[in-house]
C-alpha cells in the first residue's frame, strides 16, 4: 500500500464528468477516478474549508464516527474492476478495526474531514501509470494549488444556488 493525496479535482472535458486525481506521496504516479457531482462538491467544499450551517452527508458520517468513539485510521483503495474502483474505510475503536466497503469518492470526502490518510494498492498506481492517458483532459478549473486557490474556490462555493446543481426528479 502506498499513501496518496488529492492532487486535483475537476471536470473531464469530453463527458462533463467530475474526476478526482490521486497522486502517490513522494511520487509521480496518479489514479484518476470519475465521481459523481455531489461527491465532487463534498470534496471541493472540504478542500476549500467551506462549512455549512447544517451537516451534509459526509459531515454526518464524520460525526457518527466520532460519536461512536471511533477514529478513521485510513482509507484504502483496494481494487478496480470493469473501470469501477473499490475502497474501504478502516475504523478503529479501542483495539478493534472494522473495515467498511465504500465508494472511493465518499471515502475521500470523509478522509479529508477526519484528516485520515488515504492509501492505494500499488497495482492500482501501476495500472494507471501504464495506460496511455494517465489523467484525462480536465477543464481549466481544477482544484490543485496552482490553478484555483482555496479562497477563490470558497467564494465560488458560497455563491452557489441550489439551481446550479440542476433539477433532480425522484
Amino acid at each position: 500500500m502506498l499513501e496518496v493525496s488529492v492532487r486535483s479535482l475537476g471536470v473531464e472535458r469530453n463527458t462533463n464528468t467530475p474526476i478526482v486525481v490521486l497522486q502517490e506521496k513522494d511520487g509521480d504516479r496518479m489514479i484518476p477516478i470519475y465521481i459523481g457531482h455531489a461527491e465532487a462538491n463534498a470534496i471541493a467544499m472540504e478542500l476549500a474549508e467551506v462549512k455549512f450551517e447544517r451537516p451534509l452527508t459526509h459531515d454526518l458520517m464524520q460525526q457518527v464516527i466520532i460519536g461512536l468513539g471511533a477514529e478513521l485510521s485510513r482509507v484504502v483503495l483496494t481494487r478496480v474492476e470493469k473501470s469501477t474502483y473499490y475502497a474501504e474505510l478502516h475504523l478503529r475503536r479501542d483495539d478493534h478495526v472494522i473495515q467498511i466497503d465504500a465508494r472511493p469518492s465518499d471515502s475521500i470526502a470523509i478522509a479529508l474531514r477526519l484528516k485520515a490518510p488515504i492509501f492505494a494498492a500499488e497495482d492500482l498506481l501501476n495500472i494507471s501509470s501504464s495506460e496511455e492517458t494517465i489523467v484525462p483532459e480536465i477543464s481549466g478549473e481544477t482544484l490543485d494549488s496552482d490553478t484555483l486557490k482555496a479562497a477563490e474556490l470558497k467564494r465560488r462555493l458560497e455563491d452557489l444556488n441550489p439551481e446550479d446543481f440542476g433539477k433532480f426528479i425522484p
